[in-house]
């Protein structure tokens, strides 16, 4: 049985190619092809594929102790927790294994606040959620994910999300009930298209919240680690939320996840609310923090600043690209033609990695220690690939 013959689930429709090492940007097949990585593992690799800086911890910490539970305390866990506090500026945290399980922590969360400030007859539930949003594949996640293709199989969900359309402040104002007790949104829709929410919406909404006594929750599982050019995107809008959840980046390819809450909400929780087996292990935890500290050590902020400003600059130039949309290097190329799957096939023909996440939308999260050459590489592989499929019709 070959690679492509094994006994998984049909849940991916994966590409046939196996790759076998990776290092920085760079992906190399097991025929000894070399990509360029412009995905980064869909926003996860972002302090490159192999690092020595994280991967040399890592292996230490393995040999040390892989697991307790968190009947015990571990250090790696506990130095993480401060370190995201530290880059935050509050919060307390739940680490959990991915982004899913931070948001079913989030939901959760909120559904204890409310019952404690509150009280069960109030019967406070349901949040205020965006169409086009994306916060995983859970049954609880999957409620509250604003794509009814995503639904069909898996009804009832339930009545706890009301979703309205991204970035229409009116239209989250006028539905806030008695039943409401929470706003969950993204900073920037990713598997929405790469669409950033505008700030006079984020602010609205904070102001909304504050006003009717409920909570804020972003959605930082894409955005968040330096993605967008701040550790968190809520930071490069000024607006603060009650609960984020983060994940993907955070372990730059190791599973974790963490939601991040204000104390006073954190407090709702008790022993016994919320578990997991795996979350904050000491082998995830190891990688976040060596994640966070190499970016801290090398001024991951400014980079992510200047090479978005490059790539958005070099994306504008190619023939068949209308717009750019997206903050830092969390980018969505607009197409003029809605090909974004063939033109995501044929670079991938060509060497290069990158996802479409829409019909007309070309996704790049690259890993943020992405050069300037290897920008405007990516670039020429990205033009030539869309001529050819105009060329094609």
């Amino acid at each position: 049985m070959g690679y492509f013959e094994a006994p998984l689930i049909g849940t991916y429709a994966p590409a046939k190619i196996n790759f076998i090492k990776g290092s920085g940007c760079q992906l190399i097949d097991d025929e000894g092809r070399e990509y360029l990585d412009c995905l980064a593992g869909i926003a996860v690799v972002s302090a490159g594929h192999c690092n020595p800086a994280i991967d040399d911890r890592v292996i230490d910490q393995i040999k040390s102790l892989s697991h307790l539970s968190n009947l015990f305390w571990t250090e790696p866990m506990a130095l993480l927790a401060k370190k995201l506090h530290e880059i935050t500026g509050f919060g307390k945290v739940f680490f959990a294994n991915s982004g899913a399980e931070a948001n079913e922590c989030a939901v959760k969360l909120v559904r204890k606040w409310a019952f404690k400030e509150f009280g069960a007859e109030a019967n406070k539930y349901r949040m205020l959620c965006a169409q086009e949003s994306f916060h995983g594949r859970t049954l609880g996640t999957l409620q509250a994910t604003g794509q009814p293709g995503k639904w069909e199989g898996f009804s009832p969900l339930g009545d706890a999300n009301i979703h309205l359309p991204f970035n229409d402040l009116a239209a989250f104002e006028a539905a806030i009930d008695d039943s409401v007790a929470a706003v969950w949104v993204e900073p920037i829709q990713g598997e929405g298209g790469i669409v950033p929410a505008e700030l006079e919406f984020l602010a609205g909404l904070r102001a909304l919240c504050d006003k009717h006594n409920i909570l804020l929750v972003f959605d930082e599982v894409q955005s968040g680690i330096a993605r967008t050019g701040s550790w968190w995107a809520f930071q490069g809008y000024g607006v603060e939320p009650d609960i984020f959840t983060s994940a993907k980046a955070l372990g730059n390819g190791l599973p974790i996840g963490a939601c991040i809450a204000k104390d006073e909400i954190a407090s709702c929780f008790a022993p016994g609310d919320h578990a997991t087996t795996f979350g904050g292990g000491p082998v995830p935890s190891t990688a976040a923090l060596a994640t966070i500290e190499y970016f801290q050590e090398v001024g991951i902020l400014d980079q992510v600043h200047a090479r978005g400003a490059l790539f958005r600059e070099e994306l504008l130039k190619i023939q068949g690209v209308s717009s750019v949309r997206g903050k830092g290097l969390m980018l969505g190329a607009i197409l003029e033609q809605e090909n974004a799957k063939d033109v995501a096939s044929t670079a991938l023909a060509k060497g290069l990695i990158v996802n479409a996440v829409r019909p007309g939308v070309i996704r790049l999260t690259p890993p943020l220690v992405i050069t300037e050459s290897e920008i405007r590489q990516a670039c020429s592989i990205l033009s030539e690939s869309i001529m050819e499929k105009r060329s094609r019709g």
